[in-house]
């Protein structure tokens, strides 16, 4: 066989092989409008309600028991709230007994808050070496 034909049979040889090797990188869907998607159903409906209980919550309760409380979570109408002491607990039980639940419930209607649920427990700021909820 002559060296140029056997030159080009080992040629396209080689072509088939690295062809028959490469596999087709995988069509990948933009993950921008998934985010976008997410972001306006997930997280920026709840936080505008969230903001207006947070705003009506610095407002209506006094800023000693304010101190010592942290906004969970709102959800189905139900706003969980975190109370770092048993004392300030008791305190804010009472206030909420004597009134306090009323206001927020008539200030945040437009937001569905409709329930407050108390917790005892404690949390960090991101100063803090832990920056996690802990209950106790």
């Amino acid at each position: 066989m002559l060296p140029h034909l056997q030159l080009q049979l080992e040629e396209a040889a080689l072509r088939r092989l690295h062809k028959a090797k490469q596999a087709d990188a995988p069509k990948a869907v933009a993950l921008g409008p998934e985010m976008i998607q997410f972001f306006k159903q997930g997280v920026q409906k709840r936080q505008t309600k969230f903001a207006g209980i947070s705003d009506c919550w610095s407002r209506l309760v006094p800023e000693m028991i304010n101190q010592h409380c942290c906004l969970e979570s709102f959800h189905r109408g139900t706003l969980t709230v975190i109370v770092d002491t048993a004392s300030h607990l008791y305190e804010l039980k009472q206030l909420l007994l004597a009134g306090l639940q009323k206001q927020l419930l008539t200030a945040c209607r437009s937001a569905g808050l409709r329930k407050i649920a108390l917790k005892r427990g404690a949390w960090y700021d991101g100063d803090e070496k832990y920056s996690k909820l802990r209950f106790q």
